[in-house]
């Protein structure tokens, strides 16, 4: 009887491991991660998304990036009184899935997100199982910038958030073939798709990503970090270099003079 109660006991050591190392890092278990998916992330996980100005001002704007910003020089776009970042993209897409961290990392160097949630990409998609974040009910809050996001469709590509008059028209401007991820920055430049491939995050987790993100030698920082300088410092450029503490940075002035 003590045998049984041993292996028993054994039994669920072994399926607490399988569970913990799914959720922290196991290199493989990119296929069981959509049990994560709409689940709340954690306040302690998102602080984790601020990366050390050291790593940025070492990675710049990386060398698994491209500046695929496209400079408009329009009137700057105001959402509630400030400089607007439009962001339009879908849950199942894995381009999107890898923009959002980077966008995330950005953003939340001039404010704060509320309410984020877990997801990844489609697993029938290209870069199956790409862990990322979901904007769907997420709530921003910040005294520089307004933020605004729209997912079109579902993990499972269904009908999600619907554009509005005045995204529906930026869309035509500017992306008419409707590629996503889009994103907007105050109407001074465009992103259509994604500047950084999925494919860093093949194999990872969410914990296994953000351990990543502070070495500044790794794919994924190389990825990630690059495209949050990139979007930092055109950020930069629409709130005319504030906050200081941000926008004074070596990198950003590097690669604003790169954005023209």
């Amino acid at each position: 009887m003590k045998k049984t109660y041993l292996y028993l006991a054994v039994v669920l050591v072994i399926v607490g491991v399988v569970l913990v190392l799914v959720e922290f890092g196991a290199p493989n278990a990119n296929a069981q991660l959509v049990q994560y998916n709409n689940r709340p992330v954690p306040q302690s996980v998102v602080s984790q998304l601020t990366v050390p100005v050291s790593v940025s001002n070492a990675i710049g704007i990386g060398s698994d990036t491209v500046s695929g910003l496209q400079k408009k020089n329009n009137s700057v776009m105001y959402v509630n009184g400030k400089p607007a970042v439009i962001y339009i993209g879908a849950e199942y897409c894995p381009f999107c899935a890898t923009t959002r961290w980077g966008l995330i990392i950005a953003l939340m160097r001039f404010g704060t997100f509320g309410n984020l949630h877990y997801m990844t990409s489609n697993a029938s998609d290209v870069y199956p199982n790409t862990p990322t974040f979901t904007f769907v009910n997420s709530t921003y809050s910040s005294s520089y910038i307004s933020f605004v996001s729209v997912e079109t469709e579902s993990y499972s590509k269904q009908p999600l958030q619907t554009l509005n008059a005045s995204e529906q028209n930026l869309v035509a401007k500017y992306n008419p073939v409707g590629s996503i991820p889009f994103i907007v920055f105050a109407n001074e430049s465009v992103q259509v798709g994604s500047i950084a491939s999925p494919g860093v995050l093949q194999g990872r987790n969410w914990n296994g990503t953000i351990a990543n993100l502070t070495n500044s030698s790794s794919g994924v920082a190389q990825a990630i970090v690059g495209n949050a300088d990139i979007y930092t410092a055109q950020i930069c450029k629409m709130t005319n270099f504030t906050p200081a503490d941000v926008c004074n940075q070596s990198y950003v002035k590097q690669i604003a003079s790169q954005l023209g």
